[in-house]
């Protein structure tokens, strides 16, 4: 009887071990997925950065190198995995971003909050700095992004023409697939991805209302 019982204990834990790696299997072809729609959706971004249709504004760029490179450091430090590849390749596009960008910097208008955000930026960076706790840390370090993110916003909401739709389309899709794929969930690992995932929905719907406003002003203006 009692050889039947550890047949049946070592079957379940075959079976356990088989759907752990059948999973982590999963998550890391959902990571490589992100990973490459990174890359993907930052062709026609950099396109038309080169073009001088899209003019990025180089407060955000910087804020975001700088700060995506701390989210991953914490990411894979803390065991996300594959999930975290999706941020690193974010820090690459950022920096071409930057030097593609630099070409256009005198056609973005910076405006004194575009100003403030920069500097409560850095007085979150600081904060960070002397942060030990990792959850503390992933919050200000989030929070730092999402504040270079607010000049894009002021930038976006004149002139929604002037960033790439499809850029934040694509943005959204890899950051929930990366969202799934990491390897263990906490705040540490998944505060970055889920803010990220309703910034850039939330932002490409600002755009494309912005856009059917500016149309519709048009319309109006046309026929008076």
């Amino acid at each position: 009887m009692e050889k039947f019982v550890f047949l049946d204990n070592e079957k379940n834990n075959y079976q356990e071990v088989k759907m752990e790696l059948s999973l982590f299997q999963f998550k890391n072809v959902l990571g490589i997925i992100a990973t490459f729609l990174v890359f993907i959706g930052y062709i026609p971004y950099l396109r038309d950065i080169i073009r001088g249709k899209t003019k990025p504004h180089l407060y955000s760029w910087f804020l975001w190198a700088f700060v995506t490179s701390i989210a991953f450091a914490l990411q894979f430090s803390g065991g996300a995995g594959s999930g975290s590849f999706v941020t690193l390749a974010a820090v690459l596009m950022c920096l071409a971003v930057i030097i593609l960008g630099f070409d256009q910097k005198r056609k973005v208008e910076v405006v004194k909050i575009d100003t403030v955000f920069l500097i409560l930026a850095f007085i979150a960076l600081g904060l960070w700095l002397v942060a030990k706790q990792p959850v503390l840390s992933a919050v200000l370090a989030t929070s730092v992004d999402l504040l270079g993110f607010a000049p894009t916003i002021r930038k976006s909401w004149n002139n929604p023409y002037t960033e790439t739709l499809s850029f934040y389309y694509l943005n959204s899709l890899r950051f929930g697939l990366a969202v799934i794929a990491l390897q263990r969930y906490s705040l540490v690992t998944a505060f970055y991805p889920v803010s990220w995932l309703t910034a850039n929905s939330l932002f490409a719907l600002m755009l494309i209302i912005r856009r059917r406003q500016i149309k519709a002003n048009k319309v109006i203006l046309s026929k008076g």
